[in-house]
């Protein structure tokens, strides 16, 4: 529910509001007890944007001359006005379906019903008209059916919400009526809406009842719009046998372009629809031609279509005076800026920007909203590492992956409430469709799972054995949802359609990202190139058509299938640019314990992939050499580097990556992992490879004694918890052993130059922290190092000094031989923010003897660190003029 929370007490003596019943173009529907009367009623508010326009005292005079509609066929109006900024009205809480409803549960009606109803409408509508009210938005959402009988709703709201707009009916952002069942007048912007446009409204519906289909379909609003203006629409009988001749030719009639053309009234439509002797052979010709009725008609027509280039109609977000798009870089204050690495999401109406930044209580990260008319951001609690979000339909909930599990969040605060378990944590694994599910990305099995927004029972929609989902974006009306597809590692992919009604997938856009559907029916891609396209999008086929066209270009990337880009339903741009990781130049830095950078060889420029995490480096024990992952023939290898200017010789060779090399206490060889398990091989490339241990782990490193081996694993531990710390005799013990394994998670580990100590991180106490423990004998002792949070611990060499990085800053711990304090209070060095340190990596950095430490930089002029939040709003105006 919205944050009614200011209308829900200014109504307290009145109405006591319960819950939600749905949300429309104009207004968001709440069910509420009338507490004088002691029945329920539906309270209807308007959106704000549309408020914000109208006048409430002008509004409440204009809806009154709706009050007085009194009839069996027309849902009355029981109260209208002003509380709290809101404009709102009430209504009768009426059980039963909407005409949409059933068209959605059985796609045609039966022809007697379809009359009937059609029938009963006519007279409300006809009534109605002569007491001078037009309902201008006809539709079979507004059609009610209690106990079989049709009931319209929404009387007169639209012409109450066009007056009290006082001419500025745009500047709300909202058209009166629905595209598919727009008169043509009301298409080409009329001034002058008379009673024919309420039946050409009600003969659409009518045709759809009928058919399955309202007279003219196509993939956008817009598209529609135009087949309204120049086409002609089939027969009824066309498309449907057994509707009688008369009820053909009435709606025949009814559709006629020209007003004057029509019914002269709703009555006299209704007459037709009922009579077994009604014909009209010109209304049939016409219809049943390509043209649109006589050569007068057809100029007439044109010179709308014409005009219909210049002016704008259609749903919500389109605007008869667009306003123009506007470009700018969005700052934050130091301790709210967005992951570089994460995802920023707007609001459908662009006021809200939900992203993922930094956490306040743990060193990790969380989400955070930001206001557009507020200065600062605000976190969210509860939201602890979140890998992927989505916002609802209607913007008042934010679905987010935590964990693997996926949880649903009021969008103003609150308690989270789990949905779902076993959820993929890849980049964008969750979309929320507008029919109230959530489509989400499962962990293996590889499949898309669909569920309610409040959880419950799930249903398998897609599955595969060899590809992995990600970047999920929904399509409207539940129709189906578009996702990126790969295969593991996910380096390259395609965008593929869902279509949730047949289950049957289809290639959309080979090597793109990701893709986002926009109202207007066109189709925004993320390419692998780090440009943003558009292309046509027919949402029937779920194909693109057309030659795309570049919007954006260097949008910044992760290095896999994650971009920093998304687009709000109102054509809101939130976007980074800038080259992705892995796929900018880098070089070899000294940065002293000030913070001073020296190049190391501005000649040596390289590639990495996620070179934080992924690969690494490590300098041997003398300093002269550098072990470091780069990538060849595809895939990762290790190659030492002759310090400061000498060459990168390759040891490392076969398939398979081979990353995070470590140097043995010696200096004559580098270990290093594979994916079947820890590498050991001579730095000077001789000899053959030796597999140490088998299993795949993230980390490993020999002791300086040479007689342990300690790995930790890469994935969680369904015993523990989290990930563990284990090692193994060499030559001595047959399987691995605990050194740190807790029901926590616990990474990133160091073993000291003597081999008395063991340094790593753990989220025990509620964010990552750096403990130290004596090695091997890891339970006698364990001494916590940071307060404000660590990362990557690090010995110096000489053993004397213990550095790790904290969110903002490297620090250093020295080493006091104290028996229940070892090390001393940890003290800043240097700032990290311009390094990528602050992410928490497994030591992307290494130390040297003299202490000063190796990073590297970018070569090129772009940078992953402080690129700025770029936010493009009213997108659509520029999209519309292409």
């Amino acid at each position: 529910m919205a944050d009614i929370s200011g209308l829900t007490a200014a109504l307290a003596d009145r109405y006591r509001i319960e819950r939600e019943l749905g949300i429309g173009g104009m207004a968001t529907v709440y069910l509420a007890r009338d507490l004088k009367h002691d029945r329920d009623v539906a309270v209807k508010v308007l959106k704000p944007e549309l408020a914000a326009v109208l006048g409430a005292d002008r509004f409440v005079v204009e809806i009154k001359t709706t009050a007085g509609l009194q009839h069996p066929h027309i849902l009355p109006l029981f109260d209208s006005g002003t509380a709290s900024g809101f404009l709102f009205y009430v209504m009768p809480y009426v059980a039963g379906e909407t005409v949409r409803d059933k068209l959605n549960r059985e796609t045609q009606f039966g022809v007697d019903d379809a009359v009937r109803i059609a029938h009963e409408v006519a007279d409300a509508l006809d009534y109605a008209h002569r007491h001078g009210v037009i309902h201008r938005d006809i539709k079979p959402e507004n059609i009610l059916l209690h106990d079989g009988r049709a009931m319209v709703m929404d009387f007169g709201i639209a012409l109450a919400v066009s007056a009290a707009a006082g001419g500025r009916m745009t500047e709300t952002g909202l058209s009166l009526g629905t595209p598919h069942y727009m008169s043509p007048e009301q298409a080409t912007a009329e001034k002058e809406i008379t009673p024919r446009t309420d039946v050409y409204s009600l003969a659409s519906v009518l045709y759809e009842m009928l058919t399955g289909d309202p007279p003219f379909t196509a993939s956008s609003g817009q598209a529609v719009i135009m087949k309204i203006i120049t086409e002609a629409p089939a027969l009824v009988s066309v498309r449907r046998k057994s509707v009688p001749p008369n009820v053909v030719a009435a709606v025949a009639k009814a559709l006629e372009k020209l007003p004057a053309d029509r019914f002269e009234n709703a009555k006299a439509f209704g007459d037709a629809l009922t009579n077994a002797h009604f014909s009209d052979a010109t209304a049939a010709r016409a219809v049943a031609g390509a043209g649109a009725g006589s050569p007068r008609g057809l100029t007439i027509i044109l010179g709308a279509a014409l005009a219909l280039m210049t002016i704008v109609t259609g749903w919500a977000l389109t605007r008869s005076k667009p306003t123009p798009p506007s470009r700018y870089a969005l700052a934050f204050a130091a301790d709210q800026e967005p992951d570089q690495n994460g995802f920023a999401l707007a609001t459908s109406d662009g006021s809200r920007i939900v992203y993922r930044g930094p956490s306040i209580t743990n060193g990790l990260s969380q989400l955070w909203i930001k206001e557009r008319n507020a200065v600062a951001a605000k976190p969210m609690a509860y939201t602890a590492a979140p890998t992927a979000a989505a916002i609802s339909p209607d913007d008042g909930s934010i679905a987010f992956v935590q964990a693997a599990s996926l949880w649903r969040v009021g969008i103003t605060g609150g308690a989270p409430i789990k949905i779902a378990m076993n959820v993929s944590n890849a980049f964008g694994s969750v979309a929320w469709l507008d029919d109230h599910t959530i489509i989400y990305a499962a962990l293996e099995p590889s499949r898309l799972v669909r569920i309610s927004e409040n959880g419950g029972p799930e249903t398998v929609v897609w599955k595969s054995d060899s590809l992995t989902a990600s970047n999920l974006s929904a399509l409207p009306g539940g129709r189906g949802v578009l996702f990126h597809a790969c295969l593991s590692p996910c380096s390259e992919g395609n965008v593929i359609a869902l279509d949730l009604r047949t289950g049957v997938t289809r290639l959309v856009v080979p090597g793109a990202k990701a893709a986002y559907y926009l109202p207007m029916g066109q189709l925004v891609t993320v390419e692998a190139d780090q440009t943003v396209r558009v292309t046509d999008f027919d949402l029937t086929s779920l194909t693109a058509k057309g030659q795309a066209e570049i919007v954006l270009d260097s949008v910044f990337s992760n290095g896999g299938p994650g971009s920093y880009f998304s687009i709000s339903a109102n054509g809101t741009i939130l976007a980074r640019r800038g080259s992705a990781i892995g796929q900018g130049r880098f070089t070899l830095t000294w940065m002293d314990r000030s913070g001073k950078q020296t190049d190391v060889d501005t000649a040596f420029t390289f590639h990495v992939t996620q070179f934080a995490g992924n690969v690494g480096w490590s300098l041997s024990p003398d300093g002269t050499r550098l072990a470091i992952g780069l990538n060849s023939d595809g895939s990762d290898d290790i190659y030492i580097k002759a310090l400061p200017h000498g060459p990168a010789s390759r040891i490392t060779f076969g398939a398979g990556s081979k990353t995070r090399p470590r140097w043995t206490a010696d200096g004559r060889s580098v270990t290093s992992l594979t994916a079947n398990g820890v590498l050991l091989r001579r730095a000077d490339g001789t000899g053959t490879d030796s597999v140490l241990w088998r299993g795949q782990f993230d980390e490993a490193q020999i002791s300086p004694d040479g007689k342990w081996l300690v790995v930790r694993r890469g994935a969680r531990n369904a015993t523990s918890g989290g990930r563990d710390i284990l090692g193994a005799r060499l030559g001595v013990d047959t399987a691995l052993v605990p050194v740190v394994m807790t029901r926590f998670d616990e990474n990133a580990f160091s073993i000291s130059p003597d081999g008395h100590w063991i340094a790593y991180q753990s989220d025990e106490s509620g964010r990552i922290e750096v403990f130290v423990r004596p090695f091997p004998n890891t339970n006698d002792a364990k001494f916590p190092v940071s307060t404000g949070g660590g990362f990557s611990p690090l010995w110096a060499k000489n053993g004397r000094e213990l550095y790790f990085v904290s969110r903002h800053a490297m620090m250093s711990a020295i080493v006091t031989g104290a028996p229940t304090h070892p090390l001393g209070e940890p003290h800043a060095l240097f700032s990290t923010e311009m390094t990528g340190l602050e992410n928490g990596w497994y030591t992307p950095w290494d130390v040297a003897a003299d202490g000063r430490f190796i990073m590297i930089r970018r070569a090129d002029s772009q940078r992953e660190a402080n690129l700025p939040l770029i936010v493009i709003e009213n997108w659509m105006h520029q999209l519309r003029a292409k």
